[in-house]
């Protein structure tokens, strides 16, 4: 595979971020110029990760290992997340972080990076261009920002407290490699999911959770139902192109990413119980027009 677009921010963009810190209580002690940096420096780590999966992606330079719940884990998964470290490390030394294969590092400071920098290993093993790479900001546990790239497809997407969604995608005439500047992405305005897409990852996970009946209710609900899922399915949400993404089963570094992004696109995020949790285990991600008929459909299944 050929490198990862590179990306960069409007003027636009940036003359709004002193305006869009004081939309987040506190400003979480940052400067306009500090929001900026680590803003920035999420879309790096997003490419640095972007790069080491397709060094490996559709090749057969790494195996396939087995964790305790039998969920897959390769050379590339680990290598990501190790180069991820590394520079979090090096620029926020004091930041807390939590990734899918090392665990969690305490910081002190109210800041945590929470990465996924395969999300979707069992599409990536599959050589299917669908995995993403997930980085996510809190803030005093809330989230902050975040960034979905699409490593194989070349989009990335970005959400920013009070600075919007923005999304980009690389360029295909040859020889272009000139960055490409992010506009601003919306979710779509349609009002019910009979008219809607319906996504989810994995479909055996409603049955995992004792939910497979709310499943079939919004399949039959919606007008298109697929199982696009993992970060690319939050992707097409926050670009206007699915309404709902549903999850029955999730950790933190499946969805700390994708919150900020829906959120900021003008979509909506939450927990099965209906609030911004990212460790409830469970979440859904809408156009905002059709989360109530959904949410409807999943709250008895909250606590199972």
């Amino acid at each position: 595979m050929g490198r990862f677009a590179r990306f960069m921010l409007p003027e636009s963009f940036r003359k709004g971020v002193p305006e869009a810190l004081e939309m987040i209580p506190g400003g979480c002690g940052l400067d306009p110029t500090e929001y900026l940096a680590r803003i920035e420096f999420a879309m790096e780590l997003a490419n640095i990760a972007s790069e080491v999966t397709l060094k490996f992606f559709r090749t057969s330079a790494y195996q396939v290992e087995r964790k305790s719940d039998r969920s897959p884990v390769t050379a590339a998964d680990k290598g990501a997340e190790q180069a991820v470290r590394e520079a979090i490390a090096k620029r926020y030394p004091k930041d807390s972080l939590l990734g899918e294969e090392f665990g969690s590092i305490g910081g002190s400071n109210d800041f945590e990076w929470i990465i996924d920098p395969i999300d979707g290993t069992k599409s990536f093993i599959s050589g299917v261009p669908l995995y993403s790479t997930l980085v996510g900001l809190t803030c005093r546990g809330q989230p902050l920002l975040g960034v979905i790239a699409i490593p194989a497809l070349g989009e990335l997407v970005l959400g920013a407290s009070g600075c919007g969604a923005w999304y980009g995608q690389r360029r295909t005439e040859p020889g272009s490699d000139d960055p490409v500047v992010l506009e601003r992405c919306r979710v779509s305005s349609v009002e019910t999911l009979s008219d809607g897409l319906f996504l989810t990852s994995q479909v055996d996970n409603f049955e995992r959770r004792g939910a497979e009946d709310a499943y079939r209710s919004l399949q039959e609900s919606a007008y298109v139902s697929r199982s696009w899922g993992d970060g690319y399915g939050y992707l097409l949400v926050a670009t206007g192109r699915a309404e709902l993404m549903v999850d029955p089963i999730v950790n933190p570094w499946d969805v700390a990413a994708v919150a900020p992004v829906v959120i900021e696109a003008g979509g909506k995020f939450t927990s099965w119980s209906g609030q911004v949790d990212l460790r409830a285990g469970h979440c859904l991600a809408s156009n905002g027009l059709v989360h109530e008929e959904a949410l409807r459909t999943l709250v008895p299944y909250a606590g199972r």
